[in-house]
């Protein structure tokens, strides 16, 4: 991920006829949430309020957490998760579910990790006709418990759990993926590299699966049609670490759809090609574009369980790629409607430019109400809107105050903040790179006097000289 020591910061384009334009909330590690508008002003700051992920309410409430656990004693567990008003004033919590009795005083712990949703919107973005109330009756969280598998590994485990709580914290329903381990197909190669090594954390536990998002699928017309596996209740999920996403029957606890880790044993998965450390897997809701279609970021980078091979010498993260994209597909027939990777940021000589769009860890899509779809390149702190044709018609470069990792980001309608007065939109044009120079710098000019000589014999390179390796 090669990048320059002196980049700009901020937005960097923004096209105001062609984006749906609103506000970013992210947060900003060892700084909070934040509210930036179109260009890059911010507007709003929690200071030192978590969230993984902050989440926005109509009306100006958010979504976090007050607390996280002691990197040393637990992996990306939340104490809690909180609703707070803009000003700040905590409006709900929950805390009980692992009585944890930390040293720095943490006594019970939500151990929230990645994700959660409230009841009214599947998704935790913003979708017309499906809006959250501060006052909604459930919600699903993505957990942590600690477990022992001696059968399928003797290190300690982190299961992932996803619970379903009502508002006063009650916990009405449960799902453990370990309880699920053997329905996923691992080979034994998959199994054996798990049993050695499944992805030890500092704390000493194995961090098997890492789920890293959970939602509702959400009303679609694969369930109105009669397929049962997308019942609006279930729930879809996407293991990092296993290279897998899938959906788990809430009334049945049972995966009834999967694609992944094997992307070989069929056309369509050779066709829709490998997914590597994915995030945010879930259903495009009804009332936006592409409804019904599955959106996934596939990182890239390294993951996966499997035979010793020349990236790995145990077995752990055996698939390597170094770039991302986001795919949007047809979960029946996994083919692939829209895709947005390196060749859309302008990597014309992929795969030697495939960096320009990569983000191995973290990282969220958003499809917008215009068919917009907005992407958080999390590692890079970059959030970019692209429209159905892959034109990037906004960019914006976090200037890693404190990290510049970004879990995840959310594009906020204006109308869902009226704290705030209406937001100016300056256009900011593109930028050519081939003439952008840093003041006290010289421009690369070629036709300068007195710079060029002739070299006799000199024919330069013939056409179609080739790379030291092809570039397909």
């Amino acid at each position: 991920m090669g990048r320059p020591t002196v980049f700009p910061t901020g937005t960097t384009l923004y096209d105001p006829s062609k984006c749906d334009s609103g506000y970013t909330l992210f947060m900003g590690r060892q700084i909070g949430a934040i509210l930036i508008n179109m260009n890059g002003k911010v507007v709003r700051q929690w200071k030192d309020f978590m969230g993984m992920p902050c989440k926005m309410i109509k009306g100006g409430h958010i979504l976090g957490s007050l607390a996280a656990r002691d990197a040393a004693i637990a992996s990306q567990d939340f104490a809690d998760v909180t609703m707070i008003d803009w000003d700040g004033n905590v409006e709900w919590t929950f805390n009980k579910y692992d009585h944890v009795n930390d040293p720095d005083g943490i006594e019970w712990a939500a151990r929230q990790h990645h994700d959660y949703q409230m009841e009214g919107n599947p998704v935790g973005y913003p979708v017309p006709g499906q809006e959250v109330t501060p006052d909604f009756g459930k919600m699903l969280i993505l957990t942590h418990k600690d477990v022992n598998k001696p059968k399928i590994s003797p290190h300690q485990l982190l299961d992932d759990c996803v619970i379903e709580i009502d508002r006063e914290g009650n916990i009405l329903w449960e799902w453990s993926v370990i309880d699920h381990f053997n329905e996923f197909g691992f080979t034994e190669e998959q199994k054996n590299a798990m049993y050695r090594d499944p992805t030890m954390r500092p704390t000493g536990q194995g961090d098997l699966f890492h789920i890293n998002c959970a939602s509702y699928v959400g009303p679609n017309h694969w369930y109105d049609e009669g397929d049962e596996r997308f019942n609006p209740q279930n729930i879809i999920m996407d293991s990092r670490e296993c290279n897998i996403m899938f959906i788990v029957s809430h009334e049945t606890g049972e995966i009834v759809w999967q694609v992944g880790p094997d992307f070989t044993k069929t056309p369509e998965l050779r066709i829709f090609g490998t997914i590597v450390g994915p995030h945010h897997t879930h259903m495009i809701p009804k009332g936006l574009p592409g409804e019904g279609h599955i959106m996934v970021y596939d990182n890239g980078g390294w993951a996966g369980y499997g035979a010793p091979n020349q990236f790995s010498k145990t077995g752990l993260k055996v698939s390597r790629r170094d770039g991302s994209r986001v795919v949007e597909f047809d979960p029946t027939t996994l083919e692939i409607v829209w895709e947005c990777k390196g060749e859309e940021i302008g990597a014309t000589d992929a795969p030697f430019t495939t960096h320009y769009f990569y983000s191995p860890l973290t990282s969220d899509a958003q499809r917008l109400p215009n068919g917009n779809t907005f992407i958080c390149e999390g590692t890079s702190g970059r959030f970019m809107e692209f429209t159905p044709d892959n034109e990037l018609v906004w960019e914006y470069n976090y200037p890693r105050l404190g990290s510049g990792l970004i879990y995840r980001a959310y594009r906020i309608p204006y109308d869902w903040v009226p704290q705030l007065p209406e937001q100016e939109e300056v256009a900011i044009e593109r930028i050519d790179n081939t003439e952008y120079v840093l003041p006290g710098a010289e421009k690369f000019d070629l036709e300068a006097e007195g710079v060029q000589v002739s070299v006799e014999g000199a024919r330069g390179f013939d056409k179609g000289f080739a790379n030291c390796v092809d570039n397909k």
